[in-house]
């Protein structure tokens, strides 16, 4: 198919030559994509705005020999320019991208990552909740759908029913005391519920939660998701913790 259109989020760019860009977007049909923008980076390209990371989009594309070139761009959600206003909402959006990115392959259909990806940034666009739980939220899923699930009940183990207060990463998160590996942490069992509930979805357990409690998962869900990654995701040190 020379020509081929889908729905798109654009999760970030990069020069090339002197007017264009390369754009790196996950599609809804066909995963991630590379692009070329021709004369994007000019101010008077007409839609040079719409490829900005966090877009959401309607895009035509020609296919080349090595890279597909858009031709058409239509806007269908602004979620880039809403949440660059506020900054910490750019902070968990920018990590939450750079995840999407290193989550998925190339031409290869991811449509669960794009729901989920498309949900984050809807919901930082709209403030619906603080941006880190958005964004802890976003990569437990999203580790569940890549195939590592973590545990913050019964023991990740042996199954041994929970709540269990110990918690290893390399393990898959919570331990009984007889699998419990030596370094392993002791969160607040708070925290793990918090944890727990940011990974089903109980906004209204999550939104209650205390600061204290935020910031200890926000550090379990890091080192989870960068051991499994086996690289540290950049833009996490952005994030006001």
């Amino acid at each position: 198919m020379p020509l081929y259109r889908d729905e798109a989020i654009v999760l970030r760019t990069h020069k090339l030559g002197e007017a264009d860009r390369i754009v790196t977007a996950l599609t809804r049909r066909l995963g991630k994509v590379r692009v070329v923008g021709k004369g994007v980076r000019r101010t008077k390209s007409r839609f040079g705005a719409r490829l900005e990371p966090g877009m959401h989009i309607d895009v035509q594309c020609y296919e080349g020999r090595s890279l597909d070139t858009v031709t058409q761009v239509e806007t269908l959600d602004p979620w880039g320019e809403a949440i660059a206003r506020d900054y910490p909402s750019w902070t968990a959006a920018t990590a939450v991208l750079e995840t999407c990115d290193r989550l998925t392959e190339e031409r290869e259909p991811a449509l669960q990552q794009y729901l989920l990806l498309a949900g984050a940034l809807r919901s930082l666009a709209g403030r619906e909740h603080d941006p880190v739980l958005v964004l802890d939220a976003y990569l437990l899923r999203a580790m569940a759908v890549a195939g590592w699930a973590a545990s913050f009940h019964d023991c990740a183990k042996c199954g041994a029913a929970g709540p269990h207060r110990g918690f290893h990463v390399v393990a898959g998160g919570a331990v009984c005391p007889v699998c419990r590996p030596p370094g392993s942490a002791a969160p607040a069992p708070e925290t793990l519920r918090l944890l727990a509930a940011l990974l089903a979805g109980d906004w209204s357990l999550a939104d209650a939660s205390d600061t204290r409690h935020r910031t200890e998962g926000s550090g379990l869900t890091a080192a989870f998701l960068q051991w499994h990654l086996e690289r540290g995701i950049r833009s996490l040190r952005m994030v006001e913790r």
